[in-house]
């Protein structure tokens, strides 16, 4: 998901002040934290730790603050908001930032507790923390070993060792580490025993302009801790300078197909709904880059032959079934209309001509929620709550919770449960609210669930226990 108002900060700049005491807010106009909560914690959290402690890109003065949110910062996802909000509600939104950023919020480390034991509706368990030091992990592999591989966005790979030691991996692809670009997804290929291959999803920077990049699939094999046999199956196009909705999840199917999301890049009124580019899409291929003769759009001399499915936004969670086999997303919304849905072959899933969301500073794009020709989702959400990481419940250590979806909720820092019945959705769950922003949750071999959790970063492992 685009995040609001990070025009105003990330890295370069000022350093904010990270231990001075903060400013009343209550002398602030009561419109301005209205406004702070309508148009920004969509992109932010609720605990407004984004303008606290943090470095500043575009400047820290009011002026400059002002101008970077009516103005917008559009290659680093960052809307203009001078159709939204007023002078005077700009100027409250700038003042109320500003208060934010002298303070310095100390939040309750609920993940590093082994002894809580957490209560969902029909399931109990503990959490345990496995990995505490990454800054925004993103991909999760369990090699057969015991290990586990741990991508971070920056552009590290690591290796958690059967000892606890956390390694670094030489000769990882060089990545766009920018905005939402960095190191993302990883995968096994389903006879990773035999072969040893293991994919990697990152932001690729052009050759000859580094400024600009897409998302690409890579394979390699890990001998010790280096990557050996490295071979790009994968690169999608235009690449672009903006910063934002990469995709990028990796899920073979069954049959041995690999699928992938790739964002819209931000180009939303052209990518998504033209074939003649891979962004907005999920793609099908072989795993080792060939295109099936069966995709939908293959003999199509218009269309890019990787394309399955078109009109997605920035899916970020891609799973399978384990019984039916067939592809499942979340996928980010605006502000409003995260979905979830069953990917089939050629279809069109709307974005942007039919959308339960509308623009990050309130405007409207579409009154359309549905057309003909165009899926609809099987589940949305509004308000968004940033869905990333997806995962069906598995095997038999949590027996309640069995072919449930799990997902995180960057936005609301929580781990969301939906159970279904078939392909209906029927009930939903919040589990460990105020955990962190939840970038990932996978199943390891072994049946447990393990869910990662940027700034700060940590893998954290869900132990069930009798209710």
């Amino acid at each position: 998901m685009k995040r609001l108002l990070s025009l105003i900060i990330l890295s370069a700049g000022l350093l904010l002040t990270s231990g001075c005491h903060s400013k009343n807010t209550s002398k602030l106009p009561n419109n301005a934290e209205r406004l702070y909560n309508d148009y920004c914690i969509g992109c932010h959290n609720d605990n407004k730790s984004p303008f606290t402690n943090r470095q500043w890109l575009f400047g820290s003065s009011k002026d400059e603050i002002i101008n970077s949110i009516k103005l917008g910062r559009i290659s680093y996802g960052m809307p203009s908001f001078e159709k939204g909000l007023n002078d005077k509600e700009i100027e409250q939104l700038a003042d109320y930032i500003l208060t934010l950023s002298e303070a310095k919020t100390s939040e309750p480390d609920e993940s590093s507790s082994s002894s809580t034991i957490h209560k969902s509706e029909v399931q109990s368990f503990r959490v345990d923390t496995i990995v505490d030091g990454p800054d925004v992990p993103w991909g999760l592999e369990f090699l057969p070993d015991g290990q586990l591989l741990i991508s971070e966005r920056s552009g590290a790979l690591l290796l958690f060792t059967t000892d606890k030691q956390l390694l670094t991996i030489n000769n990882s692809p060089e990545v766009f580490a920018k905005g939402q670009g960095g190191l993302l997804d990883l995968e096994l290929h389903p006879r990773y025993e035999e072969n040893g291959w293991i994919y990697i999803a990152y932001s690729s920077p052009d050759d000859d302009n580094k400024g600009i990049a897409n998302t690409a699939i890579m394979r390699a094999r890990l001998q010790g801790t280096q990557l050996t046999d490295k071979e790009l199956i994968f690169k999608a196009s235009p690449s672009t300078n903006k910063r934002h909705h990469f995709g990028c999840k990796l899920e073979f199917d069954k049959e041995g197909y690999l699928y992938f999301s790739v964002g819209d890049r931000g180009n939303r009124d052209r990518n998504p709904q033209t074939l003649d580019n891979d962004c907005g899409k999920i793609h099908r291929i072989h795993d080792d880059g060939r295109i099936p003769k069966d995709n939908p759009f293959v003999n199509d001399k218009d269309a890019r032959p990787t394309i399955y499915s078109y009109g997605h936004r920035n899916p970020q969670g891609v799973c399978m079934h384990p019984e039916t086999g067939r592809i499942w997303t979340d996928e980010h919304g605006p502000k409003g209309g995260d979905e979830i849905n069953i990917i089939e072959a050629g279809k069109n899933y709307g974005w942007p001509v039919i959308s339960f969301g509308i623009n990050y500073n309130g405007t409207t794009f579409t009154n359309d929620t549905a057309k003909a020709g165009m899926e609809q989702p099987l589940h949305y959400w509004v308000p968004s709550i940033a869905p990333c990481g997806m995962t069906f419940v598995k095997g038999d250590r949590y027996p309640n919770w069995k072919n449930n979806i799990l997902t995180g909720s960057l936005r609301f820092e929580y781990l969301h449960r939906v159970v279904i019945n078939g392909e209906n959705i029927i009930h939903e769950e919040k589990l460990l609210e105020g955990i962190g922003r939840v970038r990932n949750v996978e199943m390891s071999p072994d049946g447990y669930i393990y869910v990662a959790i940027e700034k700060p970063g940590k893998i954290l492992r869900l132990v069930p226990i009798d209710n």
